[in-house]
This record gives C-alpha cells, sequence and structure tokens, in this order.
C-alpha cells in the first residue's frame, strides 16, 4: 500500500485511471517517469498527460526535483507527484519545485509520521528567498 502526502496531510490515493510507462501511455492516463528521464522529450505531449509520476529511487537522489521544476517550466499544468524516497525533510523542496504531492509506503509512513510531514506543509512561508524578499 501507499500513502499519498499532500498540504492537508496523509491521505489514500484517489487516482483511479492506469499509470504507465511512457511508451505505453494514452491521452488522460499517468504516466511514470524515471530520475534518469529528459523531460525535453515529452515537448508538445504534457497538455495530454493528467499525471507525472517521478521515481526518487534514493533520498540522496535530487534529479527528481530537476525534472519537476523543468516540467512546470516548460507549461505543464497537470498533477505532479513525487514516489519513492522522499523524507519529510524534503516535502517542502517537492512542493517549490512543482510537485503535488508525495507517494510514500507504509514503512516509510510508519517512520516517519503525518506530523513530521506537515511540519513542513507550510512550504511557502520559510524558505530563504522569501526571507530575503521581505
Amino acid at each position: 500500500m501507499s500513502v499519498i502526502v499532500t498540504d492537508a496531510g496523509f491521505g489514500p490515493d484517489d487516482w483511479t485511471l492506469p499509470i504507465s510507462a511512457l511508451e505505453d501511455a494514452r491521452a488522460g492516463y499517468g504516466i511514470d517517469l524515471a530520475s534518469s528521464f529528459d523531460p525535453a522529450e515529452l515537448a508538445g505531449r504534457l497538455p495530454e498527460i493528467a499525471l507525472i509520476r517521478v521515481d526518487f529511487p534514493s533520498s540522496a537522489d535530487g534529479r527528481g526535483f530537476s525534472i519537476a521544476r523543468q516540467l512546470r517550466l516548460m507549461g505543464y499544468t497537470g498533477r505532479l507527484r513525487a514516489r519513492g524516497h522522499v523524507l519529510a525533510d524534503q516535502y517542502a523542496m517537492a512542493r517549490r519545485c512543482g510537485f503535488d504531492e508525495v507517494e510514500i509506503d507504509d514503512a516509510l509512513a510508519a517512520r516517519q509520521p503525518e506530523d513530521q510531514w506537515m511540519f513542513r506543509a507550510d512550504w511557502r512561508a520559510h524558505d530563504y528567498q522569501a526571507r530575503l524578499r521581505g
């Protein structure tokens, strides 16, 4: 099972359509992207993709944050989900990069309970750039 983390806390996965590999994608469905994927390959296809789920194979692998940021800069407005080894401490960064939600497994949710994620849910208020801007 998996847990979906949003600014509202832990919740079930409400995505009901298939999530497939890019080569099996259909309009309106979700796709899985590896952390090594080049988002430029999706140029021109973004409007037809309803959900993009980016894999985080390790909490030390930050390539997924770059993928999210690039997708948003390319104009992607659909649902963007980080999946895998994202830690509660990384939640604010995930949101700032453009992710809407994080998918974690039950084991990680048990090790890092909801209150640890909620502590970082006010991700807009506590960043360095906002403090500099006043």
